[in-house]
């Protein structure tokens, strides 16, 4: 159970800013776009280092790495999704490992917006999930 909850997470902060402190004391900030589950291998991308330093990539050896931490905490679909099922009965499906919402199987949800889909219900679709953000924002406030 706890790997399968540590895979989860690790999905989560794909394509997010992570930092990363390695044993050394050396910090990073960038995308993590990679990371190996067995060992926890990392590859950054658009990397800053705590020297002023710049990097396209950067792979860190999970030897070396101390901690790994998300700036900027993740956006609820599950909850969003729930919230647009009270609106759209029976209509919307949630699909956690894509980080994906569908609504009326036309209309496509992440953590961005509505990414596919137009119309009277995507306009509709797009409202809720900007009123769940601003709830959300002024939640962690």
């Amino acid at each position: 159970m706890y790997r399968s909850m540590l895979e989860s997470e690790i999905r989560k902060m794909l394509g997010k800013v992570v930092g990363v402190r390695t044993l050394s004391g050396k910090d990073y900030r960038g995308i993590l776009l990679g990371i190996e589950p067995t060992n926890l291998n990392l590859i950054l991308g658009d990397v800053k280092g705590n020297s002023g330093e710049n990097y396209y990539r950067l792979i860190l050896n999970n030897n070396n790495v101390a901690e790994i931490f998300v700036e900027k905490g993740y956006l609820d679909l599950k909850k969003l999704s729930e919230r647009l099922e009270r609106i759209f009965p029976k209509m919307v499906t949630y699909n956690e490992q894509a980080g994906i919402i569908v609504v009326m199987d036309k209309i496509r949800v992440d953590e961005t917006g509505v990414v596919d889909g137009s119309g009277l219900a995507a306009e509709r679709v797009k409202k809720v999930y900007e009123e769940f953000i601003r709830e959300e924002q002024s939640s962690q406030s």
